[in-house]
């Protein structure tokens, strides 16, 4: 019964004729287990030479057995081909029915027989069961619910005015079942048809299982000893006494596996982000860099013609550092152009009418978005057309991390990723923007927006960015848009008729859409549940068309 693993599987039940050599190593306990192995493969020679014969007769486990083969094939002492069969044997269940002697129909048969003609109410089965064979009542319940629906689909019982009566003589049916389970419990049956076998696997009576083993024969450098390999490690000892020249080194296994590692899984929040990557750059958008966590609050706040006086720059809603507390350079005449924007105004402002200050300007905080990133790549593409005098239009965006000072709610925490773009041309307009976003959106699968007027800064006109989130079963602000005013474009030196159409959007709120997640916290934080890494499927947008 043993089986190639090319070929129709067969059944073998525990039958211990089948594995065992003619002899037994168990007295030769002070041996090896590889020089045991060794010395039965050299004399048992009427049989094929297994892992597992070899593993019964020593009772060694088969791991074990396999463990110690492959050392030997190593060595080119063996050579092996794996082989695989379908080992049977009877299940809890299947166990107590062979004790009991009988199947569960056929003790439902019994038990209604045992009624008569008036028959037996159905609610009565289990007690009858109990009181009949001696069994308890979990056993009773399991005989009802597999041997009523056998006896019945068998045609031994009927139902007949509310009772179950029996429609065959009891000494007249064959107990096929029984007879199957007890051969299989005895290890006296030779071949389990694939018919039987579904059908006892589909009752839980039996389990199967796939074994795999190795027949084994002697190699090209087969010995009953176990020689030495040599070496594996070239020493400093050994290279300083010479006595590297006389050992023989064991030669390196390439094709050895390595072990699987656990890692290699992307967070949700990952995959959302590799989606969100792949849909700007086919909109032909430009990566930005964004390995800036720590800014200077200049280009932060300063060069977004954002007040310093402003709520958002209190420490109540941002995150300075203490060290290093400023940052070391600012461009000296943009810096002075905008403290003059700041002061006095300019480019049709009249500015805000304080005096601007640099120690404010230069303090270091945590950035609190990445436009202070947008601000730097717009300061470089006007320093660009002011050496070419040559307007290029631009499209950029970046997706990373900033940190801003909030009260943490299902929908807030203090750090989150936002996802920043950029239009950089001329005569573009509101209308273009709001194209732009559903267009986007639309590509993400959130086709649910609403669009509110804002106020920001450095935005006019601006907009908030609401999506309808299905389980908090609210609208949801996922983010912020406007077109960059005169006074942060200007000083910076693009042309006065070039607009820029700018959005900062969260990824933690589509991604929680997406993934039904109804508290922010279940995302990122330390409420998250780490399996789900391995456990949530990739994000595969459902992209609606344009």
């Amino acid at each position: 019964f043993f089986v190639h693993h090319h070929s129709p599987l067969s059944f073998h039940t525990h039958c211990p004729q089948l594995f065992y050599p003619p002899h037994t190593h168990t007295q030769k306990k002070q041996m090896s287990e590889e020089t045991q192995f060794l010395e039965y493969l050299n004399t048992a020679q009427s049989q094929p030479h297994t892992s597992l014969a070899f593993s019964q007769s020593t009772s060694l486990p088969h791991a074990t057995v396999i463990g110690l083969i492959k050392k030997l094939e190593v060595r080119n002492m063996i050579n092996t081909e794996m082989h695989s069969m379908r080992d049977v044997s009877c299940s809890e269940e299947g166990e107590g029915y062979v004790r009991l002697g009988r199947s569960a129909e056929r003790m439902v048969l019994e038990v209604v027989a045992e009624a008569g003609e008036t028959g037996l109410a159905k609610k009565d089965l289990v007690k009858s069961l109990q009181s009949k064979y001696s069994i308890d009542d979990k056993l009773a319940k399991t005989i009802d619910k597999g041997g009523f629906g056998e006896a019945k689909k068998r045609k031994w019982i009927d139902i007949n005015k509310g009772a179950l009566v029996a429609k065959v003589n009891v000494n007249d049916v064959q107990d096929d079942t029984y007879a199957l389970l007890n051969q299989i419990a005895q290890s006296n049956i030779e071949q389990l048809s694939d018919e039987d076998a579904s059908r006892l696997k589909k009752r839980k009576l039996i389990e199967v299982k796939t074994v795999k083993y190795f027949v084994v024969t002697k190699g090209e450098d087969f010995a009953l000893e176990l020689k030495d390999t040599g070496a594996t490690d070239l020493t400093h000892e050994a290279l300083r006494s010479g006595k590297w020249k006389e050992q023989t080194f064991k030669p390196y296994n390439f094709a050895a596996k390595g072990k699987p590692t656990d890692g290699g899984y992307m967070h949700p929040l990952l995959k959302v982000r590799s989606e969100f990557r792949k849909i700007f750059l086919e909109l032909g958008f430009q990566e930005m860099t964004t390995n800036r966590f720590v800014e200077s609050s200049f280009w932060n706040f300063d060069a977004l013609f954002q007040p310093q006086q402003h709520p958002a720059r209190d420490a109540h809603d941002t995150f300075f550092t203490s060290e290093p507390k400023n940052c070391l350079s600012i461009p000296e005449e943009y810096m002075e152009r905008v403290k003059k924007v700041h002061e006095e105004g300019g480019y049709g402002s009249v500015g805000y009418r304080y005096d601007w200050s640099l120690d404010v300007s230069k303090t270091n905080l945590l950035r609190t978005h990445t436009t202070a990133v947008s601000s730097r790549i717009l300061y470089d593409v006007a320093q660009k057309y002011k050496e070419t005098g040559v307007f290029t239009p631009h499209k950029f965006f970046s997706i990373d991390r900033v940190f801003r000072n909030e009260t943490t709610d299902e929908t807030h925490l203090c750090e989150f990723h936002q996802v920043e773009g950029m239009v950089i041309d001329r005569g573009l307009s509101l209308g273009d923007m709001i194209g732009l976003f559903s267009q986007f959106f639309a590509k993400i699968g959130i086709t649910d927006l609403r669009f509110k007027p804002a106020y920001n800064p450095y935005t006019e006109p601006s907009m908030e960015i609401f999506g309808f989130h299905p389980q908090l079963g609210k609208w949801t602000e996922i983010g912020n848009s406007g077109m960059f005013r005169p006074e942060m474009l200007e000083p910076m030196g693009l042309p006065s008729d070039v607009v820029v159409l700018a959005w900062g959007l969260s990824l933690e709120r589509p991604t929680m859409i997406l993934y039904g997640i109804n508290h922010i916290q279940h995302l990122m934080g330390h409420t998250v549940e780490v399996s789900m890494t391995r456990d949530y499927p990739i994000c595969q947008l459902d992209k609606k068309k344009e």
